[in-house]
């Protein structure tokens, strides 16, 4: 299907509204960028989100948008609490993917000369794979527990400080979980993963900070240049895969896909017994994913103080890309409490947000931005312009441009192994098939995504950081 989009400013894009939508669709995204974006169902993808009951002002992809399921992965979308709808597809089956930063006392040149030893450690310690199972297996109660109070049970069982707690999105636990909306198929998936990486495009990266761009806001976030950082992503495992996958086929069976424009995008007005229930589930998958990270974080400290007793993992911040949240946000001139769908996208508000700690009051959120493997990643800052344009959100990663089938074809393991080896990156992977899926070849690239977000004032650049070690399920 042909879209119509037309460009009103440098890099933002506009689909006017027609055919039914409801709002326009808005991209923001560089010349460059909109070349990729335009070759798959992206445009439509927007098109179709405008068209769900109760959205607000915008239907809006980021800079990385690209082709997903339902919504496009870099999607954004407002809803009313009151007229509007929940929508599995505008969320993500991997609910709260996302990813956290460590910043370390390790000084590179000491990490090197172990970095063998170390990668190998980490790759033993922390299971990760399709399907891979973790240290721990969770009973029914302990998951319970684990689903309605996020990261405050891994403080409870010393596997998290309070300052963890207080650097992670939503503090660590979405309040309006509730296990019993938990489908018994995700409870048995959920109970062995807690704690393990998966496959994927999920990694750990030691990183090295390569450029700072604003020193200020760089040393209230601890870092500097030639630090040695650790980047988690990961998401809910087959916990959060299974609720989704269950919940769109309960829709599907009680709501059904009239006035849809796609059926994928099907979903359940907010407020309704169904719509509550998905909330209240997708919340435990939340907190399950939150604590997830946090498992790998103690792991992570565990192993590194084998090698450096004295070493010191504080975590800057976690943030989550597939999520519902409700915030406030302006609409019409006035304050609102709306659901923000963000589907492969990063909340990014600025200075003085409430739902921000401290010590990131004056300064804003801090965005964490995984570049493809092999590439660099990105901390930006979150800003007022992203709150009054994105919905307090930008870009989430590079996006991909090729599916895994295609990577497949086209790229093979040995090979990107060995490239990454001549740049000085040592990979340490479950399969060559695996690596093949998710080489820098088959994603956009990064630093053409976080220009056009510094540019938009969207997520404002602080440091560059390069890879040294992955991980890679």
């Amino acid at each position: 299907m042909e879209v119509k989009v037309k460009k009103v400013s440098e890099n933002i894009w506009e689909i006017p509204r027609e055919d039914g939508m409801l709002v326009p669709g808005r991209i923001f995204a560089s010349d460059k960028l909109m070349k990729y974006i335009e070759k798959d169902k992206t445009l439509e993808q927007v098109k179709n989100v405008a068209h769900l009951k109760g959205i607000l002002k915008y239907s809006l992809a980021m800079p990385d948008a690209h082709q997903g399921y339902g919504a496009c992965v870099g999607g954004v979308a407002a809803f009313d609490l009151d007229k509007g709808i929940i929508s599995p597809g505008a969320i993500g089956y991997d609910i709260n993917c996302g990813v956290r930063v460590l910043q370390s006392n390790i000084k590179v040149d000491d990490f090197l000369k172990k970095r063998t030893d170390i990668l190998n450690a980490l790759y033993k310690n922390i299971p990760s794979g399709v399907g891979g199972k973790a240290k721990i297996k969770l009973n029914r109660e302990i998951l319970k527990e684990v689903c309605e109070t996020g990261v405050d049970w891994c403080i409870k069982n010393n596997y998290a400080t309070k300052e963890d707690r207080e650097r992670t999105e939503e503090y660590g636990s979405m309040k309006g979980a509730d296990f019993k909306e938990v489908t018994e198929r995700a409870i048995i998936r959920g109970m062995p993963q807690l704690g393990s990486l998966g496959a994927g495009n999920h990694f750990l990266e030691v990183q090295k900070v390569d450029e700072i761009f604003d020193e200020k806001i760089a040393k209230v976030f601890g870092i500097k240049k030639d630090d040695v950082l650790i980047m988690v992503h990961c998401g809910s495992r087959g916990f959060g895969h299974q609720i989704a996958s269950d919940y769109i086929k309960i829709m599907e069976e009680k709501i059904g896909f009239e006035d849809l424009p796609d059926r994928e995008l099907i979903c359940a007005p907010f407020k309704s017994e169904l719509g509550q229930k998905y909330y209240k589930a997708m919340c435990c998958a939340i907190n399950y994913a939150f604590c997830n990270r946090q498992m790998i974080t103690y792991w992570i400290r565990e192993t590194f103080r084998e090698f450096f007793p004295d070493s010191e993992l504080k975590l800057i911040y976690d943030v989550a890309h597939n999520a519902c949240k409700i915030e406030e946000h302006i609409i019409d001139g006035k304050k609102e409490k709306v659901g923000v769908m963000r589907k492969g996208a990063t909340r990014a508000f600025g200075p003085g947000r409430k739902d921000l700690p401290e010590i990131y009051q004056e300064t804003g959120q801090p965005i964490l931005i995984p570049g493809s493997m092999g590439t660099a990643s990105y901390i930006l800052v979150g800003t007022k312009k992203a709150e009054e344009i994105s919905f307090a959100t930008t870009a989430h990663g590079a996006g991909r441009v090729m599916s895994r089938h295609a990577a497949l074809r086209q790229f093979r393991g040995e090979q990107i192994k060995k490239e990454l080896s001549e740049k000085n990156i040592e990979v340490k992977a479950g399969s060559w098939k695996g690596l093949a899926e998710e080489g820098p070849g088959v994603y956009k690239d990064i630093d053409e995504v976080i220009e056009v977000s510094h540019n938009l004032g969207i997520g404002n650049k602080v440091a560059r950081v390069i890879p040294l070690g992955v991980i890679k399920g």
